[in-house]
């Protein structure tokens, strides 16, 4: 099966102080580079505007994939953030962390129909116990 990440996907991400997070991301692939749009809303209590939109560049190499995300306009905390994860062998779940400088937190992105927040709830009671 050949690995192509272009569509819709819904992801969550967590960020410290403020829990999940959710967004809609477009990608396009071409030849492993990624390129793409994301929405998010603006979480912060002082946020001016309430949706968040940011371009996305980066690339997949086999099943490692990384991107930067830009927000646009930059501002309203953070112009970018790096993202780094592995795709499944289906193409249909993206897995891994976001890092700022000083921060970094998990990230989920499912191909849009089954909700990220759905998996990432499943995936949470199917853990084990510790």
């Amino acid at each position: 099966m050949s690995i192509d990440l272009t569509g819709v996907w819904d992801g969550t991400f967590m960020q410290p102080g403020v829990g999940m997070i959710t967004f809609t991301a477009t990608l396009v692939e071409t030849g492993g580079a990624l390129s793409g749009r994301v929405t998010e809303p603006c979480m912060m209590p002082v946020c001016p505007i309430s949706t968040h939109h940011a371009a996305i560049a980066g690339q997949r190499a086999g099943s490692a994939v990384s991107f930067v995300k830009r927000y646009e306009p930059p501002g309203f905390g953070y112009a970018s953030v790096t993202y780094e994860g592995s795709v499944n062998a289906e193409a249909t779940e993206i897995d891994g962390r976001w890092h700022l400088p000083g921060a970094s937190g998990a990230f989920l992105m499912i191909r849009a129909g089954k909700t990220a927040q759905a998996v990432t709830t499943e995936k949470r009671a199917k853990a084990p116990t510790r």
